[in-house]
């Protein structure tokens, strides 16, 4: 009977190492993180990528239902820079507003905005940081970050787990096997695109994400461009439907 007893609480973890964030399993890994990771591959798709003077982003928007509108997957930071997000949107948004205040304290303390790499650093050290705490979770969101600064044009990745990469273009969400693939297979071509170009890959990649019973429209397809002599731009609606009418040519 003490045996049953003993067992029967086992069943209700998948195993003993998941029941929070600071507990190593013995092949080395952290589940919760790993948890976090998986939430990133259920948020619909999303892709960045940069050429000599741009970084655009593309991202496909998801509504939860026929009786909501779409929910917003692309979130200005600064005049210089913004990020896509994949997974908990609500994480997404406290994450956006930190970043947004970092932008703005390096506005007053020195008069010019925030490198990329620098904010890219602080929101991932933030975001470690619950992953040493016991009583927190990891941010159950990936981002995409576009910007452009005195050294140019930037697109970075950052994971639940806190990790951060440099990228020349980089796919995140359901599907994102197929973008990054693409952008992969022409990576030589993005780098060497003009502006109109890069826009055409970025949405090129974002079509391999779409379900076979679904296609890009101007109402659940987001851009977003920011380059040299150009600030952050969020495309309209009616701005967007040139470049998905140029998919099909």
């Amino acid at each position: 009977i003490d045996s049953e007893i003993e067992e029967e609480p086992r069943k209700m973890f998948r195993n003993q190492y998941d029941g929070d964030v600071v507990t190593w399993s013995p092949k080395g890994r952290i589940f919760q993180a790993e948890y976090a990771a998986e939430a990133v591959k259920q948020g619909s798709a999303t892709v960045a990528a940069k050429n000599k003077t741009h970084a655009v982003i593309v991202a496909l928007l998801r509504k939860p239902s026929e009786l909501s509108s779409h929910q917003p997957k692309v979130f200005e930071v600064d005049e210089h820079v913004a990020i896509s997000i994949s997974g908990l949107a609500s994480d997404a948004r406290s994450l956006s507003r930190f970043m947004r205040s970092e932008c703005t304290n390096s506005k007053w303390l020195f008069e010019e905005p925030l490198p990329v790499g620098r904010l890219v650093s602080a929101v991932a050290d933030k975001m470690q940081k619950c992953t040493q705490i016991w009583t927190r979770r990891p941010y159950g969101v990936g981002l995409l970050v576009a910007g452009h600064d005195e050294k140019g044009p930037h697109v970075y990745e950052v994971e639940p787990d806190a990790n951060y990469y440099d990228c020349k273009g980089m796919a995140i969400g359901s599907r994102s096997q197929s973008a990054r693939t693409y952008l992969e297979r022409n990576v030589d071509a993005i780098a060497e695109s003009d502006r109109e170009g890069l826009i055409h890959h970025c949405l090129l990649a974002l079509r391999e994400c779409v379900p076979s019973d679904g296609e890009l429209t101007h109402e659940n397809t987001h851009i977003a461009i920011v380059g040299e002599g150009e600030l952050l731009h969020l495309l309209s609606e009616d701005a967007v439907a040139p470049y998905l009418e140029s998919l099909e040519e």
